[in-house]
């Protein structure tokens, strides 16, 4: 079915765009050059009759043509075109039940069902387990999510954590300290004892941790033999959930897409 592109002035570009299952996005040809800057949609028409566009190294003279950004190469007069990519910052609310991945080979529902409209190929950044819910990120900005997920810049992840059994203080004081794990000790994690049961055998705690390792507030408190029951991101650096339901998701805000780039030393880049 037809969308609209969001990516370009209304005056300028209304052609539809498809997608094909299994593909990118693909544009009218006409669209993709007046996205580019080439010229406007109707100067654009005129190229492509005079034979000044070619696509994949062959001559386009066909008005409607689709292009697939991420992979057709487009010339006009021998110069290559591109269009530069918009970035999004999606802020989700995972749920539980719901596969941190683009695709599952299973077919288990993934995050990607959440956000049916966004039509940009967005990532998340990091991952939560399929029984974990939460604060998750989904960006195409390659640099700023491999910043927000390297040990070196330390990006803060906070987490509600219910567990069998209550520890004890020296318990967490290791967590504190830092465990040691299959890949090595653990940074030191700030940890609160928010509520305890004996009576229920169980305690609800915080965490805040400063790396991102596969499935690593889990095994922390397998480590000092209480094994989580449920798990909740609240926070990631300064963003936090305030305001979302559970499926819902935001878009970050231009001064919380520039804090989060000074956080790992990409402030100069917006």
């Amino acid at each position: 079915m037809p969308v609209t592109c969001k990516n370009c002035d209304a005056d300028r570009c209304q052609a539809p765009v498809t997608q094909t299952k299994g593909d990118g996005l693909k544009l009218r040809l006409q669209k993709y050059l007046a996205m580019a800057g080439v010229a406007s949609r109707r100067a654009s028409e005129e190229l492509i009759k005079r034979g000044k566009v070619t696509v994949n190294g062959q001559i386009v003279t066909v008005l409607g043509t689709k292009v697939d950004p991420q992979k057709d190469k487009v010339y006009v007069d021998k110069k290559p075109v591109h269009v530069r990519e918009k970035f999004l910052y999606l802020l989700l609310y995972k749920p539980s039940s719901f596969i941190t991945s683009v695709k599952d080979p299973q077919n288990r529902p993934t995050i990607m069902e959440l956000i049916p409209e966004i039509r940009e190929r967005v990532f998340p950044v990091g991952r939560l387990d399929l029984d974990t819910e939460g604060l998750l990120l989904l960006t195409n900005d390659g640099k700023l999510a491999y910043r927000l997920t390297h040990p070196k810049y330390k990006v803060n992840k906070r987490y509600l954590v219910e567990t069998k059994g209550v520890p004890s203080f020296s318990k967490l004081k290791q967590l504190e300290e830092g465990v040691p794990l299959e890949d090595g000790m653990t940074y030191p994690a700030e940890v609160k004892l928010l509520k305890a049961s004996r009576n229920k055998n169980r305690a609800v705690l915080e965490i805040e941790i400063h790396e991102g390792r596969k499935r690593q507030v889990k095994r922390m408190f397998n480590h000092i033999g209480f094994p989580v029951t449920k798990l909740k991101r609240t926070h990631l650096s300064f963003l936090n959930l305030e305001g979302l339901k559970k499926g819902q998701y935001r878009n970050l805000t231009d001064d919380e897409i520039q804090k989060l780039k000074e956080k790992v030393e990409l402030g100069s880049e917006m």
